[in-house]
């Protein structure tokens, strides 16, 4: 029986700034936990992962800070299988931000759904460090129909986990032709 072939997946890791997007990232990609903050313009990162025996060539595009001025770059868009909309669960701002992201994306797309994760990251903060709660996260991720988990990616806690729910999301998203944006289609405008 002849080897299955990779399927190639492309995802955009987005959200506020400093709540650890390239944090996720690296921890993900290369398995340490980046301690400095550097603002991240975009990077762009490789790995291959088995999810339900099948291989994936992901690409992940590390996205910069958004707020709620910013405009998601044209390429966010361009071959994008699935989001990843990441907060940190100890600022209230960047999870009000998770709604107002995945509206720019929706809007840009012309699509009403589209494979989505929702990340609540610092999930090791103690409690007085918290300003969102793991019941706030859900009820959200419930209300935007999107997939929800809560990572730590300083200690490397559900990070694997997230990129596979991601998969899960693009996967279910394919199989439901939900938001075809794996650039196959052409628009002329």
């Amino acid at each position: 029986m002849a080897p299955q072939q990779q399927k190639r997946r492309k995802m955009a890791i987005v959200g506020s700034r400093s709540v650890g997007k390239s944090s996720l990232t690296v921890q993900f990609v290369e398995g340490h936990f980046v301690d400095s903050y550097y603002p991240t313009i975009e990077n762009t990162f490789s790995k291959v992962i088995k999810y339900r025996n099948q291989e994936y060539a992901v690409e992940i595009i590390d996205t910069a800070g958004q707020d709620e001025y910013s405009i998601l770059n044209s390429k966010h868009f361009i071959g994008i299988h699935g989001y990843m909309i990441v907060y940190s669960v100890g600022s209230k701002q960047s999870f009000e931000m998770v709604k107002i992201i995945r509206d720019k994306i929706l809007n840009h797309l012309g699509a009403d759904s589209v494979p989505l994760l929702i990340v609540g990251n610092k999930s090791d903060f103690r409690p007085e460090q918290r300003q969102v709660s793991l019941a706030d996260g859900k009820k959200l991720a419930e209300e935007l129909g999107s997939a929800f988990i809560e990572a730590s990616a300083r200690y490397n806690e559900n990070v694997a986990k997230a990129f596979d729910a991601m998969i899960a999301e693009i996967e279910k998203g394919e199989e439901s032709g939900q938001a075809k944006t794996n650039g196959d289609k052409c628009a002329v405008m």
